[in-house]
């Protein structure tokens, strides 16, 4: 088990099958055969004698669609019916399925070969169980949606009348099981609906925020307002007084906001009770250094430091300063952007009860590793004595790749010793979140007589220390346009931050995205060029490895979204305008067209949308795909429009969507079409790679129709007025 993943095939009291796959480390499945006859929490897929088919959803649901996606590649590999099949999720085993996560666009570049191998494997069985029962070779019967068949006598059986005979057979090595040609799909390539949509629209009890035990109680933790303060002292006696209100008491923390700070627990009847108590709450804070901190001070900090020699050079290709001094046009621009919230619809929740010196946890957590491994340290236990349930979460967005509410609700859970909800409410959510980092950069660039890009110069002002940056405010020397321009310098220096940092959708493009094409567009125009001819001029390279980004991709699905748009081909009104962004980020090469309108008196209307992508040569869900590419952009207009978090005395300002807006439906465009170009590449992943190109796709085409050039976010800062 310490070595490798398995696939067990072993029969059960009802004559079924049970089949499962785990995934090793390297991305191989690995197999091997067990008689056992209980059921076993690791089986991938369970086949009863009726028919029908149950089949484990791995990894945590956040929205992104793996709890069908990849219940889908193991059906088709099955070759069983979808509609024959019911998805349930997997409980966390790492021993059993390995790493159970939901991030970085992984999910299909790590079990698509995996999956389907499962599927395959199951399909072997079914065919030799029939040729074992028939007296015929193995290779003169097919399987067809379910039943197998001997074309040659016409004999034919359904898996589940075989499923027996299939659970006594060795199985074989996946490597030497063929896997169907894409030509043969039937549910890989189609449009599949989220199985757990009806429950969803119907209201029925299916995410963290809905959970519950018998004799389970709520609790609230308040929280200093400034990052990992502590208690210095509470009016306990009056909380404990309130109406509901079973406990009361201060938690000293452990110093670290990604685990487990200092606060007040109160615990209550209902939530509603232990919220309206926590009214009544008053704390003497001991706040910190992190109250010395706000977002006016990094501002003048940046500043500052962009006029000093740069703290480290992370690429210096060619003469940069030679290069700029030659150029025909020079071009200096100043970008930054704030910090953001993950803004998850669903608040942090968690259920956990302590109890025959064990920990249950049910939690809506994108890693259950990580949060069982916290929870570990934090309460002085061994993982071992800690199971979690995976709950669907009600969004994420890489806010739930973070565990310290689930360390909360263990905390308190074992302090009072029944099952305790812990659950955060949307300011909570809001002011204690891990943001997306904030940034400023400083640029030089030089275009030649010919109208190329020969020379760029970023001094990126970014948060960190000691040499080593804050979580996701890093930035790869090999970002586009690194090798594309002979002379290139990426340069950085780094502000002290206590406010804690993290994953947001698409981490650290979401951001670059923004100002590396924001610049290369102003670039464009200063050389009198058209972007799209501007990019494709500088993307005409062969392929280059560093950072693994494929020139070509990225010129096919650049110019597939200008063709589709028919950029350069519309006559435009006054006022109206187009852009384009194009970015590699999670494997994902995305090309981008946006069309706006902003009216006289500045008011933005954002019109139709084309979004061009390359992730391979499948798309597992077309359905799913779709809307994966149409939510990125979304909550791309939604950061650029009006979304900022501002940090004052080490707290955060925003508490809400009041001062912290979603985008509205009236907001949004009409239309967003989302095509895809298929290349001989591996699958990989859809959650991220859309959002980083529609944010500079949108500033540009505002330049476009008004002239004015957006350098800084959001757009809510800036009056876009024109006459």
């Amino acid at each position: 088990m310490n070595r490798r993943n398995f696939l067990r095939v072993s029969g059960v009291a009802s004559g079924g099958l049970l089949l499962s796959v785990g995934i090793d480390p390297l991305g191989k499945a690995l197999f091997a055969a067990d008689a056992a006859v209980d059921f076993v929490p690791n089986h991938f897929i369970r086949l009863t004698p009726d028919g029908l088919v149950t089949i484990m959803a791995q990894n945590p649901e956040i929205g992104q669609g793996v709890k069908t996606m990849l219940p889908m590649l193991i059906a088709e590999e099955f070759d069983v019916p979808w509609e024959n099949v019911t998805v349930e999720q997997a409980p966390h085993d790492p021993d059993k399925y390995s790493r159970q996560f939901a991030g970085g666009s992984n999910a299909t570049p790590t079990h698509y070969t995996p999956m389907r191998q499962a599927g395959a494997v199951g399909r072997y069985l079914m065919r030799e169980a029939a040729a074992q029962e028939w007296g015929v070779a193995a290779s003169e019967v097919e399987t067809d949606a379910g039943v197998v068949r001997h074309p040659a006598s016409g004999r034919s059986a359904t898996y589940g009348e075989l499923a027996e005979v299939a659970a006594t057979l060795t199985a074989p090595d996946p490597e030497t099981v063929e896997l169907k040609d894409p030509s043969e799909f039937r549910i890989i390539g189609t449009p599949k609906r989220n199985v757990d949509n009806r429950k969803i629209v119907t209201g029925q009890p299916l995410f963290g925020i809905d959970f519950t035990l018998p004799g389970m109680l709520y609790a609230v933790y308040e929280k200093c307002p400034s990052f990992n303060g502590t208690v210095a002292s509470a009016n306990l006696d009056a909380v404990l007084a309130a109406p509901g209100v079973r406990h009361a008491f201060v938690v000293e923390g452990v110093g670290n906001t990604s685990t487990l700070v200092g606060g007040v627990a109160i615990v209550a009847d209902t939530w509603w009770q232990a919220n309206k108590a926590r009214e009544l709450l008053e704390v003497e804070w001991n706040e910190g250094p992190a109250a010395e901190q706000s977002s006016e001070g990094f501002a003048t900090r940046a500043a500052e430091l962009s006029t000093q020699p740069p703290e480290e050079i992370l690429r210096d290709d060619g003469d940069v300063d030679a290069a700029l001094a030659a150029a025909a046009t020079t071009v200096e621009a100043a970008y930054e952007y704030p910090f953001l919230s993950h803004a998850q619809l669903e608040p942090d929740n968690c259920t956990a009860w302590w109890h025959d010196d064990r920990m249950e946890i049910w939690a809506p957590t994108q890693t259950p590793d990580s949060g069982r491994g916290d929870v570990a340290r934090v309460l002085g236990i061994d993982e071992s004595q800690i199971s979690i349930d995976l709950i669907r979460c009600g969004g994420g967005f890489g806010r739930r790749l973070y565990n310290e509410w689930m360390v909360e609700a263990a905390w308190i859970a074992r302090e009072v010793g029944v099952p305790v909800k812990l659950l955060w409410t949307r300011e909570d959510d809001m002011r204690y979140d891990r943001y997306r980092p904030g940034g400023f950069h400083w640029f030089r660039g030089g275009v030649d007589a010919a109208g190329q890009l020969s020379a760029w110069d970023d001094h990126f002002v970014s948060y960190g220390q000691d040499g080593r940056f804050a979580s996701s405010a890093s930035m790869s020397a090999n970002n586009f346009p690194a090798s594309f321009i002979p002379n290139f310098r990426l340069a950085t220096s780094r502000m002290p931050l206590h406010v804690p940092t993290g994953a947001l959708r698409a981490p650290s493009s979401n951001a670059f995205g923004f100002v590396l094409e924001g610049f290369i567009d102003e670039l464009a125009h200063a050389a009198g060029r058209d972007p799209v001819e501007f990019r494709l001029d500088l993307l005409d390279a062969p392929r280059v490895g560093r950072g693994g980004f494929d020139a070509s991709r990225m010129r096919g699905v650049l110019e597939s979204v200008a063709e589709r748009s028919g950029w350069g081909r519309t006559e435009l009104p006054r006022g109206t305008g187009r852009g384009v962004g194009c970015y590699y980020s999670h494997r994902g090469y995305f090309a981008e067209v946006v069309e706006v309108t902003v009216r006289q008196n500045g008011r933005l209307e954002i019109g139709d949308v084309w979004v061009v992508g390359d992730v391979g040569r499948q798309i597992i869900n077309p359905l799913n795909a779709e809307n994966n590419v149409q939510g990125g952009v979304i909550e791309a207009f939604s950061h650029a429009l009006a979304q900022e978090i501002t940090i004052e005395g080490g707290a955060v300002v925003q508490s809400n969507f009041h001062d912290y807006p979603l985008i509205r439906l009236t907001e949004s465009p009409p239309s967003i079409d989302v095509h895809f170009v298929l290349s001989d590449n591996d699958p990989t992943g859809l959650g991220e790679p859309s959002l980083p190109p529609a944010i500079p796709a949108l500033v540009n085409a505002i330049y476009d129709a008004t002239g004015h050039r957006i350098r800084s976010l959001p757009l809510s800062r800036h009056d876009l007025s024109w006459s």
